[in-house]
């Protein structure tokens, strides 16, 4: 019997796409100034949206990619990142990891609520 649940799967999972993001982030900003780096960026959320925009089965198999990004432009020393753009990043990752963790916080207190009757 799994008491938890696929939506609490799928919050532990969001949480372990947003620990991932934020070494990526990480990981953009230490090479800010190396010429020729492509900043990274993982793509999670936006990949399970359309996954459910065709359905919701299958979520399962959806995994965090960390892909390069090719949109942003590069300076002239080839390197694309700009510090802006990753504190930004680093600032929406953060609300999102604290939303999650929030949600899954308030579900484990209905779990222990139900275990425990309220005592």
């Amino acid at each position: 019997m799994n008491i938890t649940g696929t939506n609490t799967n799928l919050l532990l999972r969001l949480l372990s796409a947003a620990s991932m993001r934020n070494e990526v982030i990480s990981n953009n900003i230490a090479n800010q100034n190396t010429p020729n780096y492509t900043r990274q960026v993982v793509r999670f959320e936006d990949l399970l949206s359309q996954r459910l925009s065709h359905g919701a089965k299958g979520l399962e198999s959806i995994t965090p990619q960390v892909e390069s990004d090719t949109i942003t432009p590069a300076s002239p020393d080839g390197n694309n990142v700009t510090p802006e753009l990753e504190l930004n990043s680093l600032r929406e990752n953060r609300l999102l990891y604290e939303m999650y963790s929030t949600i899954l916080s308030g579900k484990m207190d209905l779990v222990r609520t139900s275990i425990t009757g309220g005592r």
